[in-house]
């Protein structure tokens, strides 16, 4: 190729061969590109087409003396930053190829590649890497851990102290009975430094302070996950349901002990045949007018309560949740304290316990199965804040719907699912900070003739690491706005953060799971190592995805909720109302959907905030309308409304994951607005864009069937994804040090810097 002015086509014609991503479509698009340059004559235009003929590709030799005429000329020249700049390069000054720099622009821009990307991809010499494979100092990591921790920041730094203390060495033993004496010591000084009442009122030892809790929670989440979990039960589902649950007379008689772990307990719920449905458990409470008690009582084998934290071992007394039945009448399920063991550890007469044993994970805890037999307990155990039985024998409540009451007992458990998925994001945390380190400092490979290279410069180290970073940050504010919600919440919002906890419990802890098995495989070898603590944050968040309720029942729940959020703006489900909904849905997206936003590739829009947000809540609007016509059909069509949500079961879950993912990028966005540092700022964009934009990649297959994008805009949109890991890599270990996790609790060989 002799023809200086065909050689400026060699960046192009290298492109094209050597992507096996493009398609024929691209292949068409450069054809008509060749054809319209009035420049060429007949004979180069023919030449060019030739070289861009499917049926007749380039020679190996070709295709790699294209490669090596386009090295040698961006060699050490920083001044080249497109394609075009290469072209000008290679070709003679006086072709007059700078006259088709905006050509070359809009063919880039219509084939969704970056020019700087491509030229990146080119620059593997050694030098190259190593220049980046140190951490920069782009932002003051300190302003960001403020950030992270806002105003629980007091709390957190001083449960890290403690946390820190040599007494909380972790425990190597593999004795579960020594592990879980451990547990229990861990928690013993806990209590005693007042943390585990830190949500009772005042007057009965605690602080008040439900937020400074959640914070507790999630700060513990860096140490042993056992620890959490029994601290977890003890004093946010024992205690928590006694303060939620009872009355004054209760609050008086337990808290106190509850939160100086004087008084062991346990939340007595799930059952061996009805986990998440709490409505259908069949132990009883039989109240007996006479003596005014009630009596106790699991009818089979199959109605024991099982799976119970501190049961197996130190519980002394339980919340008891079974069906209240006065003179051969079912008033539903209600809540009652009943005591287990004496303060000898004996088991109480009727009671009968057992141990689950050994677990996949979170051995420090005593999970056990408890079976009452006719039990009797006095009148006043029952915790009656929503339901009691008066002096005449008769049921009372101050909500007259058993349904309303149902749901607003457990409304007053929301809690747990705020203290889940933050524990789980400390997880993920930790998990992330173990594997970029060690991927900062693990050498592997390199080009030939160069030193080997740090595998966290590798794309896709970046893609497997940085990604679930950004989602990580994303979800941290995600949940910070799902616990301002609860603290600041009023009783006709309810219905709302209760769905939403029960799905940012599902995203957290999935989100986590997937987060650390990443990690595990990204450190190879070392990962699978126990000393290196990624199997100890896989086996105990594993169980996450299902206490608190198990993740896909959640789910259905958040999307319920929004086809409740549907009926009330466009009335019952019926035709019209949904016609109106699409109608309105179709209204917004024309502008979004018009044939120059679908094929739109420039940088400036694909990363602005506005095109993340809009088509997040295009994908969640059109989902949800999708979903309801889908059910109002289906009903129609003679379905059971109660089969009607089984057949859509797997779409009501794609309900849920668009609702929750707009809500966190929403939520995400806002948290930067209020940054003020620059850098601080900048950074934080940056994972906010990867977050948006690695999870619209992710869907790109819905975006296209609906039309929303073009292929050439996914195309675009990957290679953006690829470019911000590649610019988030060098601040990636200052993003997982802002977590500020302690390196006593991190004990990672391969976390620590040489």
């Amino acid at each position: 190729m002799e023809n200086l002015k065909i050689k400026a086509f060699i960046p192009l014609l290298y492109l094209v061969w050597s992507d096996d991503l493009l398609t024929q479509k691209e292949f068409t698009t450069l054809r008509e590109f060749i054809t319209s340059l009035t420049l060429l004559s007949a004979e180069e235009q023919q030449y060019l087409l030739s070289k861009v003929d499917i049926s007749n590709p380039p020679s190996r030799n070709e295709l790699t003396q294209w490669k090596s005429d386009i090295e040698r000329t961006i060699k050490d020249k920083s001044s080249i930053k497109s394609i075009f700049d290469i072209a000008a390069a290679l070709s003679d000054k006086d072709s007059n190829i700078a006259a088709l720099e905006l050509n070359f622009k809009k063919l880039e821009n219509d084939l969704g590649v970056l020019g700087e990307e491509v030229i990146l991809n080119f620059k593997t010499k050694a030098g190259s890497f190593t220049a980046s494979s140190q951490t920069n100092d782009n932002f003051d990591v300190q302003k960001l851990t403020e950030i992270l921790d806002g105003e629980q920041a007091a709390i957190i730094k001083r449960v890290k102290s403690i946390i820190s203390r040599p007494e909380f060495a972790y425990e190597t033993s593999t004795d579960i009975n020594v592990y879980r004496q451990k547990v229990y010591d861990w928690c013993k000084i806990l209590a005693d430094e007042n943390l585990g009442n830190m949500a009772y009122p005042k007057q009965y030892g605690g602080g008040e302070n439900i937020a400074d809790y959640f914070a507790i929670m999630e700060t513990l989440s860096y140490h042993d996950l056992s620890l959490v979990i029994k601290f977890g039960v003890q004093f946010g589902l024992w205690g928590m349901s006694v303060q939620s649950l009872g009355t004054e007379k209760h609050y008086a008689k337990y808290l106190k002990d509850i939160g100086a772990l004087k008084l062991p307990g346990c939340f007595a719920m799930t059952e061996t045949h009805h986990g998440s449905n709490v409505k259908g458990l069949e132990t009883t409470a039989t109240y007996n007018h006479s003596d005014q008690t009630f009596v106790i009582h699991t009818p089979h084998e199959k109605a024991q309560k099982e799976y119970i934290g501190n049961a197996a071992v130190h519980g002394q007394m339980a919340t008891v949740f079974a069906k209240l039945i006065i003179d051969g009448h079912d008033y539903g399920v209600n809540a009652f304290v009943v005591p287990l063991r004496d303060t000898n550890g004996n088991t109480l007469e009727g009671v009968t316990i057992g141990d689950c044993g050994h677990k996949m994970g979170l051995n420090g805890v005593d999970n056990g199965k408890i079976s009452f037999d006719n039990v009797v307990i006095p009148k006043e155990n029952m915790l009656d804040r929503f339901a009691s039985v008066n002096d005449k024998g008769e049921f009372e409540s101050p909500i007259p719907s058993d349904n309303r009451r149902f749901f607003t007992m457990l409304g007053t458990l929301v809690g747990g699912r705020i203290g889940i998925p933050r524990s789980a994001l400390s997880a993920a945390k930790s998990g992330l900070t173990i594997a970029i380190r060690y991927s900062d400092q693990r050498r592997q490979f390199g080009p030939e003739g160069g030193s080997e290279v740090p595998i966290l410069n590798y794309r896709m180290h970046q893609r497997r690491l940085l990604i679930p970073l950004a989602k990580t940050y994303a979800v941290h504010f995600g949940l910070q706005y799902l616990t301002s919600r609860f603290l600041n919440r009023t009783e006709s919002e309810m219905q709302d953060i209760e769905a939403l906890a029960a799905g940012m419990k599902s995203y957290s802890t999935w989100s986590t799971r997937d987060i650390l098995q990443e990690c595990r495989e990204a450190c190879g070898g070392k990962g699978y190592l126990s000393e290196n603590r990624i199997d100890a944050l896989k086996n105990d968040t594993e169980i996450y995805t299902t206490f608190e309720g198990d993740n896909t029942v959640l789910m259905q729940l958040v999307a319920k909720n929004r086809l409740a959020e549907f009926r009330k703006a466009f009335g019952e489900m019926g035709s019209l109302g949904i016609i109106n909904y699409v109608f309105e849905n179709a209204k917004i997206a024309i502008a979004e959907k018009n044939p120059i936003a679908t094929r739109r590739t420039d940088e400036e829009h694909l990363l602005d905030y506005q095109f993340h947000l809009q088509a997040f809540q295009h994908r969640e609007r059109t989902i949800l309308a999708s979903a309801a016509k889908r059910i109002k059909k289906l009903v129609d069509n003679g379905l059971e409304a109660y089969d009607a949500f089984n057949v859509v079961q797997h779409q009501m879950i794609e309900v849920a994951t668009a609702y929750l993912e707009r809500v966190i990028l929403e939520q995400f966005q806002i948290a930067i607005e209020k940054t003020e540092d620059l850098k601080t700022k900048e950074i934080l964009l940056k994972l906010n864009q990867l977050y948006a934009l690695s999870q619209i990649e992710k869907n790109k297959a819905w975006y296209l069937e609906d039309g929303y994008m073009e292929a050439v805009k996914t195309k675009a949109i990957r290679k953006i994804v690829n470019q911000l890991c590649w610019d988030i890599r060098p601040d990636a270990v200052s993003l997982v040090n802002a977590f500020d996790i302690p390196e006593s609790c991190l004990r990672a060989p391969i976390a620590v810097y040489n």
